[in-house]
Order: structure tokens, then sequence, then C-alpha cells
């Protein structure tokens, strides 16, 4: 169950920093207002024009100017002290960035021009950088060539080195330090007592699921989302917001993407940035993609209530509601195809699918005995999965079908050398059913589209 939004401080938002703010409110500035503290950051600097820009709206002011000399330049005005906080992290981020190491990266960076502090408050003024934003619409349905621009955009920064996050002195997490945070933060969700519990099972056992967070932690924006990533033409011309770089998993810079439910775009993303990558990437990141791209919806129920904000906090819900709404939808819809393939096959005179046959149950070569259920593995990017659950919940299908195999049992017990137990290798269709609640295919990424209009709330 996957959103798309474009809301300046929309979940998805949340999902590829990984961390929730506290909003303030106040009272917002206008981009002339911008412009004069603009001239205070940066002597000499006379605007002649002024709009405002895309940003996150319940963080920072933002505007684009125009000086009397023809250049661009952009204002970035923090609307509470953590917000603040994240401009001068960045500030220090992008001074780390050597020259030598900017010349190697595929797009441009930005500079910072000037400050000024106003209170607890600093405000941020940066060359302008070539391009434009463009919606997660509008980039789902790009051109190959764009598509592989922003898949060697994502490998550049995962391939940076780790030394300029360590010499930093920036977050570090190791991929069992980054899948506990994870746990706390779903511990502090649950505290909320507004979000559905069939949500919380289904988290918990992606969580819980130890070979799913087999990762190589790799630099990592942080942030990244579509009103970072500037384009012109079909060319990634520059990444922005760098206030959350660190050394964790890869998965987080592709929740945006695997949000905006195009999985031909998603694909054409990884294949080139799988190309462009030094290393391999693991064969579970969409999926842990998919997971935070979710569990944003709980960070942004968290957030909403931190700030004590009724609307956000409401708005939270009911995207919750409609997520679990979805997934119990589609489990009914994969339970309904599932039965109905059994029944199919059972007409057909063969073997119902996801059930192993006697003969499958000791290799030929003899080697170890198969499981009596064949669990298909759920391709990273595949549509059509069907989603998991606990056997005992009632909204949720196993990922696997398991029927009953008392016979095929006794006749492999037949077959079983003498002095071996027949159980020894061959588990009881309990166990894996059991097995199966924690597998790596207890996330599949399911498509839903119960969250589009979020941006214009």
């Amino acid at each position: 169950m996957l959103f798309s939004s474009r809301s300046e401080d929309s979940p998805h938002c949340i999902a590829a920093r990984g961390a929730c703010q506290s909003t303030v409110e106040g009272v917002r500035r206008t981009p002339f207002e911008l412009a004069a503290v603009a001239t205070a950051a940066v002597p000499g600097l006379t605007p002649t024009a002024a709009a405002s820009a895309p940003d996150d709206a319940a963080d920072f002011d933002s505007a684009l100017l125009l000086d009397s000399e023809g250049k661009r330049w952009r204002v970035r005005s923090p609307r509470h002290p953590e917000a603040s906080a994240r401009l001068e992290t960045e500030f220090m981020i992008l001074r780390a960035f050597a020259p030598a190491i900017r010349a190697e990266l595929p797009f441009l960076m930005p500079t910072v021009a000037g400050t000024v502090r106003q209170g607890a408050l600093s405000t941020f003024v940066y060359a302008h950088l070539a391009g434009a934003t463009r919606s997660i619409e509008e980039l789902s349905g790009c051109s190959e060539a764009l598509a592989k621009e922003i898949g060697a955009a994502l490998a550049a920064v995962h391939d940076l080195p780790q030394s300029l996050v360590n010499n930093a002195d920036l977050p570090s997490y190791t991929a069992n330090e980054f899948r506990q945070r994870k746990l706390n933060e779903l511990d502090q969700a649950a505290t909320t007592g507004k979000i559905p519990p069939a949500l919380l099972r289904r988290w918990e056992h992606a969580l819980e699921d130890v070979v799913l967070w087999r990762f190589n932690p790799c630099v990592v924006h942080g942030d990244l989302h579509e009103d970072n990533l500037l384009i012109d033409g079909d060319s990634v011309t520059a990444l922005t917001g760098w206030t959350d770089l660190r050394i964790g998993d890869p998965a987080d810079d592709f929740a945006w993407l695997v949000a905006s439910n195009e999985q031909n775009f998603v694909e054409s993303v990884m294949r080139h940035y799988t190309q462009a990558r030094r290393d391999t990437p693991d064969s579970h990141l969409l999926r842990r993609s998919a997971l935070l791209a979710e569990f944003a919806l709980a960070q942004y129920l968290v957030k909403a209530l931190a700030a004590g904000h009724a609307e956000m906090t409401a708005e939270a819900e009911a995207m919750l509601k409609s997520l679990a709404d979805d997934i119990e939808e589609q489990n009914a819809l994969a339970a309904e195809e599932s039965a109905a393939a059994a029944e199919r096959a059972a007409a057909d005179g063969v073997a119902a699918p996801g059930v192993g046959v006697a003969s499958e149950a000791t290799a030929s070569d003899g080697g170890p005995a198969k499981p009596t259920v064949s669990v298909t593995t759920i391709p990273e990017t595949a549509r059509e999965d069907h989603p998991e659950g606990r056997p005992e919940t009632a909204s949720a299908t196993p990922s696997v079908t398991v029927e009953p195999v008392e016979e095929a049992a006794a006749d492999e017990a037949i077959e079983e050398p003498a002095g071996e137990p027949a159980d020894a290798s061959d588990p009881t269709p309990e166990a894996a059913s059991e097995s199966d609640d924690t597998s790596t295919t207890a996330l599949p990424v399911v498509e839903s589209t119960p969250l589009q209009d979020a941006k214009d709330h």
C-alpha cells in the first residue's frame, strides 16, 4: 500500500529524511520580505523581482530572487529553531564537499552565498542553480534518458566516500542500528493509540524480518524527494536539501520513488541505478522502500500530535485508515484469486499453486527435502503482489497458500531412509505458515491511490 503525495510537509518527505520535527506555527514571510532579508545576508545584492519557491512549507519560507545584474538567488528562511538547525547542518555539510568531490558528481550542489541570523533563526541565501522541480506525476512519465539521469544521480550519492560523513561528525548507522531505530519509532507511534492494529502488525512483521534488513550501509541524502531534484530537459542539473546526509539505508532515498505507484518509472530508475553503482544493490532495497513509504504515515501522525495540530492529526488518521482499508480489500481479492486458482487446479487434476507434491518432497539427488509448500518470492518490482498477514487476523492473507498435505506426507514417509525422522528436513504446514509471517515476502509492494490529493491540504 503506497501513496503519492506532494504536500510540502507531506508524509513521504518525512519518510525520506526519517525524522519528525515539531511544527511551530508562525507568520509566513512573503517573497518581498525574504528579499529584504537577503540584502542583509549578501552585501551589494539588489533584488528587482521575487517569487515564492517550493519547499517544506511547515519548516521553511522560500523565495527566488532576481537582482539588478540579472543574477538569480534562492532564500530559505526557517520557521522554527529545529528548521534553523537543519539549515546550519546543511551549511556544514556543503562545506565538507571539497571541489574535487563536487567535480566527480553528475549534478551541481548548492553554494551558500550568505547568511543572516535573526534571534534564534538563521536565514540562508544560495547562488541560483539551473533547472526546475517537477511533480512526481510529471517525473513518473518521464523519458528513459531522464530516468537514467535520476538513477545515476542516486548512485553517485550512494557511492560517495563514507569518510565525508564521518569527518563531518554526521550520523552513521549499521544495518541493525537502522532497523532498531525504526522499531523504536514504531513503538512510539503505537503509543498514540491511533494506528490501526493491522498496520502495526504488518510493519512489525517486516521490521522483525532480519533477512529483509541485510544491506551494506552507504552515504544517503536522507531528504530526497521531487522538490529537491532540479531538472532541465532530460537532465538532472542539481540536488538540493542536504540537511540530513548520513550513513544508513539506501532505501531511504527510494521511498519517494516507490510511493509514486508508477512501476515502469521505478523499474527504469532502479535499472540505471544498479548499472551505475560501484556496489551491487541488495535484492530487498525496494521492499524496504515500500515499508518506509507506508510508515511515513505513522511519522506524520506523530509529528502532528507533537505539534498539537488538530487538522494535521485528523488528516493523518484518515490516511492511515485508508491504508488499512486498502490492504484489507486487496487481501480479500488475493484470497479470492487463490481460492479460484485452487479450484481450477483441482478441476484440471493438478496440484494447486503453492502446494508441494509428494514427489518433490525429497531431492532426486538425495539432498535435503523441500518444504511441503512452494513459496514463490514476490518480485521486487511487481505491482500485482499479494499482501501478507498473520493467519489469525481476519483481514490478512498468508503470503503462501497452505493446503492439507497429509496424504502426501504419508507417501513421502515411505520413501524416507530408515532411521531418519520424517520431519527432520520437511517442515509441517503450520511451521511454514508461521515462518512466512516474517519472511522476505512479508512486505509486498501493494498498489493503491487513496492519498493522491494530500498535496492540496
